[in-house]
């Protein structure tokens, strides 16, 4: 069984300001190691407990970089919802969390080496259980994107959602771009399962990995100017490279990403990036600028620990 959890009474602001986002909040355990991991014994880490996920990441980048509404609806276990309604209220993403009373919340744990590449283990929770009735199309009203994450493809019953919501964003004329979410999710599904879901998406937000093997080809160029002729534009991330930008069939821009000096966790960048290109894209952007904004909200996104920015 399920209720709302709504930490907000909904408003109606102006048609196309908003930005959706239909994903997952997800419980991190970061855990920081400078050393190789020494099977069969302790390695000494640096551990910190967030709130993540990458649909909560994304709005919560969004909203940090000047989105002036930003909503999200995923589903999160009782045993943890108010906490991760109050870190979102913070970061000023407005909730609407399926509140599970079953199963907890997802939770992954993130271990991080030295050089800041992180390696996740998933316990998807709640947010595989994301359902049709926990979508309503008034979350759309005065929205002018919306965005999906991926990882709700990959399971029946949050994949009914997600289809959902796209589709009565398609009917109603929004715009929707999909982030694949996980390379190695991806390859059990399967590419051409996951290109039939992601029908009618205007715009897909694949990294370098999961370019190629949606396309079968290596270079993530090549890969971006194929799927860019099955969806309108694509950009691909190229992580410490920046990104690619593909309408049409062609490359139309590639942007560097910004140095970054001290880098210590990878965690969230990908997710970083893409709420900090669709803000640019609602404030009226172009894709090529739109893509180094979100590559600068990548490099601050490696700056920090954890997957969300700073709360101000």
């Amino acid at each position: 069984m399920s209720r709302y959890d709504d930490g907000r009474p909904v408003s109606h602001p102006a048609p196309g300001s908003g930005l959706l986002v239909v994903g997952d909040v997800v419980t991190d355990v970061v855990a920081r190691h400078g050393s190789a991991l020494t099977h069969g014994t302790d390695t000494k880490a640096r551990i910190r407990t967030l709130p993540g996920g990458a649909g909560a990441n994304v709005a919560c980048w969004a909203a940090r970089s000047g989105c002036p509404d930003v909503r999200l609806l995923a589903r999160a276990g009782a045993e943890s919802a108010g906490w991760h309604r109050e870190a979102l209220k913070a970061a000023g993403v407005r909730a609407f969390l399926a509140v599970d009373d079953e199963v907890p919340t997802a939770t992954v744990i993130a271990l991080v080496d030295a050089a800041a590449e992180r390696t996740f283990l998933t316990d998807g929770g709640a947010v595989l259980r994301l359902g049709v009735e926990d979508f309503a199309p008034t979350m759309l009203d005065g929205v002018g994107r919306l965005h999906l994450s991926g990882y709700l493809l990959f399971a029946p019953v949050s994949r009914a959602a997600a289809l959902l919501a796209l589709r009565t964003a398609v009917e109603r004329g929004i715009p929707v771009s999909v982030d694949p979410a996980s390379a190695g999710f991806l390859g059990e599904l399967g590419p051409k399962r996951f290109l039939e879901y992601a029908e009618g998406t205007e715009l897909l937000l694949p990294n370098a990995d999961e370019a190629r093997l949606l396309t079968g080809l290596p270079e993530p160029e090549a890969a971006a100017v194929e799927l860019s002729r099955w969806f309108p534009r694509v950009v691909v991330t190229l992580g410490s490279r920046g990104a690619v930008v593909a309408a049409g069939g062609e490359v139309i821009g590639r942007v560097p990403a910004p140095p970054v000096s001290e880098p210590v966790d990878s965690t969230g960048a990908g997710d970083a990036f893409t709420g900090g290109f669709l803000a640019a894209l609602l404030a009226g952007t172009d894709e090529v600028t739109a893509a180094a904004e979100g590559c600068r909200a990548g490099a601050a996104a490696v700056a920090t620990v954890g997957g969300r920015p700073p709360v101000r």
